[in-house]
């Protein structure tokens, strides 16, 4: 037998191996470790992110160039939003039957082609059409999208994956609010030129450079094709029922906080900066927390993030100078970040491999429909007083978090059987 020395070198490649940088290391922790499906699916977010321009001037543009009423334009609004809600349940269905490469395509380019017609389209009637199908396209992709990153990412790194997602929708959303103000003075014709272009764009590369990951099972008479299964899950129902709540709350930010800021005093410039500092704050914050927040238990993320949310809206109550409200925005967009980078990750959990697109529609309703029903709720709460607002929103995100709470326990055992 022979023994090596102490002096002995190590033998095959680990004598070849540098050590990693610190700087890489810490870029590896963050961003290492993805296939290039994921890559493109990121980057075509961000593309289509950059070009979301009509949504957010759309109520100005109706009302400036296409000469509706307030009154109009908000049921046009509402019919764009209840169409969204059926988009996530189609998009899902349609995930798990035709696949999830196909699907996010189909919903992509048929986007960009509603997306037109909505801004050809002159005359009510005309504009609530067109408004109606360019809500059953707007979000087709996103549970196709969710159910691709099931599909790819394992278990431990889903979070840190739909953080990075989460993170691009934010830094795309910034870029075009930016260029959707200059294009707006150049012609709002342009916003939807954009939109369009960048929604097939992301279309086509997904169908150039992206596998249909959706296991290929033969569909049997007994096999259910609707949503009857997953409504019958009543942890996921109970799961998606909290996210409304909270949604519900942040999707305040867009209806009726600008009108309380405006009621203290403050003037739309005012409302924007507030505005902006929660998306910094993301694009700053949210690579920095992702490591951390994949290894700590999702339900608990979910019910901090939630808490967060509630004490910022609370903080809201009280604030009177910009500076405070951009404060409170802080808080609460502390409490998005956590609940983002870890949401979509439990459905990941919660959902069989069959029904991954299903599930994220399902899931996908708590954002649609909170989107529709904040300015129907809020606006009446905030006739009430903004602290009836503002305080019943920190009360709800308050009941939210204990019913995750609650939750946990089931979530932990499905995860526990998930990796097994």
């Amino acid at each position: 037998m022979t023994i090596s020395g102490p002096a002995d070198p190590p033998s095959g490649r680990e004598a070849i191996v540098p050590p990693r940088r610190p700087s890489l290391a810490f870029l590896h922790r963050r961003i290492g470790g993805f296939p290039r499906p994921f890559w493109v699916l990121w980057s075509g977010t961000l593309i289509n992110r950059v070009g979301t321009m009509v949504e957010p001037f759309l109520g100005l543009y109706l009302t400036t160039v296409r000469g509706l009423s307030l009154a109009q334009t908000g049921l046009v609004l509402a019919v764009l939003g209840a169409g969204s809600i059926f988009a996530q349940l189609i998009g899902g269905w349609l995930a798990d039957r035709i696949g999830r490469r196909v699907t996010l395509v189909a919903g992509m380019t048929a986007n960009g082609a509603a997306m037109l017609a909505l801004g050809y389209a002159e005359g009510l009637p005309a504009i609530m059409t067109t408004a109606l199908v360019l809500g059953l396209t707007l979000d087709m992709y996103r549970p196709a999208a969710s159910a691709l990153v099931a599909d790819l990412i394992s278990p431990a790194e889903r979070p840190r994956a739909f953080g990075l997602l989460f993170w691009a929708v934010n830094l795309g959303f910034a870029v075009a609010m930016l260029l959707g103000g200059t294009l707006a003075q150049a012609g709002y014709r342009w916003l939807f030129w954009v939109d369009a272009l960048t929604c097939v764009a992301f279309g086509l590369l997904v169908w150039r450079a992206v596998p249909e990951t959706r296991a290929r099972r033969p569909v049997t008479a007994r096999e259910p094709s609707g949503f009857g299964e997953v409504l019958r899950d009543n942890v996921m129902v109970g799961y998606t029922v909290l996210q409304l709540a909270v949604t519900f709350v942040l999707m305040q930010a867009y209806t009726t906080l600008p009108l309380a800021m405006h009621a203290d005093g403050l003037a739309p410039r005012d409302y924007g900066i507030a505005v902006a500092v929660n998306g910094i704050a993301i694009i700053i914050v949210q690579p920095l927390v992702a490591p951390w927040v994949a290894r700590l238990d999702r339900s608990v993320v979910v019910a901090t993030g939630s808490l967060f949310v509630g004490a910022g809206y609370g903080l809201t109550a009280f604030a009177g100078p910009l500076w405070s409200y951009a404060g409170a925005v802080v808080v609460w967009t502390f409490g998005e970040i956590l609940v983002a980078s870890v949401g979509q990750a439990i459905v990941a959990d919660l959902a069989p491999a069959r029904l991954r697109g299903r599930y994220g529609g399902l899931w996908g309703i708590a954002w649609s429909g909170g989107f529709l029903l904040a300015p129907l709720v809020g606006t009446r709460l905030l006739a009430d007083g903004a602290a009836a607002l503002w305080l019943s929103c920190a009360a709800l995100c308050a009941a939210a978090a204990a019913g995750q709470l609650l939750l946990a326990p089931a979530i932990r055992r499905r995860r526990a059987a998930l990796v097994a």
